[in-house]
């Protein structure tokens, strides 16, 4: 059966479990400021992030996982936009703590009085659609975990008609940076130790529009069984070795790519700028040449995927930046490049798209989607240019040379010699007129 927590078991699978890799560090939290780089994906759905052999879901998320960096057909690059009016809100994801100052004053009295009416449904959001219900009261609001700590949940799913969808005895994961579903990461942070809770979530906050094939249909909502069982301060990137450090990386980028596949561009960036600090962080531990050159690996998929979401949210500077630091590291990446040709297209910098654009076909001869974008831009560069040429002659007072008659021209040409006859000859007949004058005074 397939499991909610799929994509957290999945990774303490490969990380050995609490004292493997199953962790994130305290990098940034969801609610961090989410549009600033960009970077490459992979495909995998929430709970198997980490499954490369994950079968396809449904169509939306396959078109959508081509663009990603990885083994996909880099021909398949999609270049419509996708709606974005029914994603999650960034606000949202700040907001979760809003409700807990009002539940917070009556869960201060202690957890036996917090028991007299454990039954109260706890509004989230504010908007009905995520909601949270204790069923065995905790150890007090003192007890709640804070967001960058690991924490280890029991989970149960079900959907609406009782299926059960997933079941995780023990599923960890680092709370606030969204590597779970987001109903789940929220209302965690409302959890105290040792309670169970119901939680009743809207779709929008589960697995969206896309569903997950093929147990969850689309636009499902869930019901979720959590018992909040640990809570522990994150271990210490520094002190990660480089396998460790790249598997915590590659599991933020997949996480980043179920984003991105159903959509929610924001939260894509998100997790991709969580792995690129990964990365990026200092470290006390000496790496081999061959762990270096895996992160470097990392870090310009990551760079590419981030560019990708940039590009969909019409972020075009950042999206320019983050191509070109993967153009730093490669120069003939032939994803970068083309990105990078695409955002100066949008920003109507043809004259410096048509090169790199140029470069990447060089390097790749037979991508139909290179060819069909520059084509496309050589067609509206020289469109520019004739607009430019015309607004040009408008702004000399010199209307275009076509729309005079060819006859008005020979006009012109013979009109100028006559004039300057005619005062030829009058400046002649006065010469001749003075002399006559002069002649009769003498």
């Amino acid at each position: 059966m397939a499991s909610v927590g799929r994509e957290a078991a999945a990774q303490w699978e490969r990380g050995g479990g609490a004292n493997g890799l199953g962790f994130a560090g305290r990098y940034s939290p969801c609610s961090a400021t989410m549009a600033s780089s960009g970077e490459e994906m992979s495909s995998g759905s929430p709970g198997r992030a980490s499954s490369d052999t994950e079968p396809p879901g449904p169509e939306p998320a396959a078109t959508c996982a081509a663009q990603l960096d990885g083994a996909e057909d880099f021909e398949v690059l999609e270049e419509d936009e996708d709606d974005l009016s029914e994603l999650p809100p960034l606000e949202d994801v700040g907001r979760a703590r809003g409700p807990l100052r009002e539940d917070a004053q009556s869960s201060e009295q202690g957890p036996g009085e917090a028991a007299e009416d454990p039954q109260e449904w706890l509004d989230v959001l504010g908007s009905g659609l995520l909601k949270k219900k204790t069923l065995v009261p905790g150890q007090g609001v003192e007890s709640r975990p804070r967001k960058g700590q690991e924490v280890t949940v029991r989970l149960r799913a079900t959907l609406e008609d009782g299926n059960v969808v997933e079941e995780n005895p023990s599923l960890t994961f680092t709370l606030g940076d969204c590597d779970v579903l987001q109903a789940l990461d929220l209302c965690v942070q409302l959890m105290e130790m040792g309670e169970t809770a119901l939680i009743m979530s809207d779709a929008k906050y589960c697995y969206g529009a896309q569903g997950r094939s093929p147990d969850i249909p689309p636009n499902a909502a869930l019901t979720l069984e959590v018992e909040l069982l640990e809570a522990r301060d994150a271990p210490d990137l520094e002190l990660l070795s480089g396998r460790e450090k790249i598997g915590l990386a590659n599991r933020k980028r997949e996480r980043g790519n179920f984003y991105y596949q159903q959509a929610d561009y924001v939260l894509a960036i998100n997790s991709y700028d969580i792995a690129l600090k990964v990365i990026s962080s200092s470290s006390k531990v000496d790496f081999t040449p061959d762990e270096e050159a895996e992160l470097l690996d990392v870090k310009v998929k990551c760079l590419n995927n981030l560019a990708a979401s940039q590009l969909k949210l019409d972020h075009y500077e950042a999206a320019l930046k983050s191509c070109n630091l993967v153009l730093e590291h490669q120069p003939g990446n032939i994803k970068a490049l083309f990105r990078k040709g695409k955002v100066l297209a949008q920003q109507g910098e043809y004259r410096e798209a048509i090169p790199i654009l140029k470069a990447a076909l060089k390097l790749e001869p037979s991508n139909k989607t290179i060819h069909a974008e520059l084509s496309k831009l050589v067609k509206k560069h020289a469109d520019q240019k004739t607009v430019e040429t015309e607004m040009y002659r408008k702004m000399l007072g010199n209307p275009s040379a076509s729309s005079a008659p060819v006859k008005c021209k020979d006009k012109l040409t013979w009109s100028i010699p006559w004039k300057w006859l005619f005062g030829a000859t009058a400046i002649a007949l006065g010469g001749v007129a003075l002399s006559v004058v002069i002649a009769a005074r003498n």
